[in-house]
């Protein structure tokens, strides 16, 4: 099953429906829905938490950012290694942002991989592949991110520091679509950079750790350890 989070906002609406018809076109045998929850600001990490919780608990589940392409043969590998992996999968080792000028391209029918672009160092968001068990063996994604920013580079360091590893990664690219930017200003963003610093203040602190997700998503130690 495909899951993407998502809340219309008219900048972003002709990614989402490039997203959907995407997977229509080269998976048709995947369902692909949305998912949202009540949260003003949207709430991201709330969103993919709320796509693993109601997927079956063995599904492999793809949850899929509604600007974000993947590349069919990394995806397919990713699907397959998740469904036995303890570890969540992203199916892409370089991740590309192909902003106004690319995305223009893509609209004009110039393939994915000669458009315009930006790499974007160190990215570990976009198209996350893993089963609910999986998801909330580390304690999925911290819902106390408000709006926009850090979620995912959090969700990384509890990952690597309560499962031992990093997520796999697949050979392949993602292609991020343009829209208008988040305002990643304010309280609230500052709020989220001191959110932030609390992961790195427990990065590689197993206990620290797994006390830090608990206070979010009830996960302990030992069930780090069980899982």
């Amino acid at each position: 099953i495909v899951v993407i989070p998502w809340r219309p906002a008219p900048s972003r609406v002709p990614a989402f429906e490039r997203v959907v018809a995407w997977y229509h076109e080269h998976l048709p045998e995947l369902q692909v829905v949305t998912v949202d929850t009540d949260d003003t600001p949207f709430v991201l990490a709330a969103c993919r938490n709320k796509a693993m919780r109601k997927a079956p608990d063995a599904a492999v589940v793809i949850i899929n950012d509604a600007d974000t392409l993947p590349e069919v043969g990394a995806l397919r590998a990713a699907i397959a290694a998740a469904a036995e992996s303890p570890l969540v999968h992203l199916p892409y080792t370089e991740y590309r942002w192909l902003g106004a000028e690319g995305s223009a391209q893509v609209a004009a029918g110039v393939p994915f991989e000669d458009c315009a672009h930006d790499v974007v160092a160190g990215a570990c968001s976009g198209v996350y592949v893993a089963t609910p068990q999986t998801w909330t063996s580390h304690g999925g994604q911290d819902e106390g991110f408000r709006g926009w920013g850090f979620e995912d580079a959090a969700w990384r360091l509890a990952h690597i520091t309560l499962l031992g590893a990093e997520p796999v990664r697949h050979d392949g690219r993602v292609y991020a679509l343009h829209h208008l930017a988040e305002i990643r200003a304010g309280a609230g963003y500052e709020a989220n950079a001191e959110r932030m610093q609390r992961y790195r203040d427990a990065d590689g602190d197993r206990e620290a750790m797994a006390e830090l997700v608990g206070l979010v998503a009830g996960v302990t130690l030992d069930e780090a350890d069980a899982a």
